[in-house]
């Protein structure tokens, strides 16, 4: 997926308002964690990460591999110990974020 620097900045700015799900720690990435990631990105488009201070991962490191492991999904933005995702609903109905309008 390419997205334009004006469309990752909406993307940046969206995240400002929404809370972190998920936290990474001690016992790293998991498949089942992988799993919860792909269905909160299903319901929520995008969703907000922490990578606890135990855990094995640095942020940037934890961020690129969450987003390799699962198909379709941007890396917007790691700030801290906090990265953004993003991958677009694969039903179109349910598509809360739409990027066609950001040039």
């Amino acid at each position: 997926m390419t997205v334009t620097s004006k469309q990752r900045a909406y993307l940046r700015g969206l995240a400002a308002g929404i809370d972190t799900i998920f936290q990474l720690g001690k016992g790293g990435i998991s498949e089942a964690m992988l799993r919860q990631i792909e269905n909160a990105l299903e319901a929520r488009e995008l969703i907000k990460l922490r990578v606890l201070d135990n855990a094995e991962y640095m942020p940037r490191e934890a961020a690129e591999e969450v987003a390799a492991s699962i198909d379709g999904v941007l890396l917007v933005t790691v700030i801290g110990t906090k990265f953004v995702l993003y991958r677009p609903s694969s039903k179109e109905k349910n598509r809360k974020i739409d990027l066609s309008q950001i040039k």
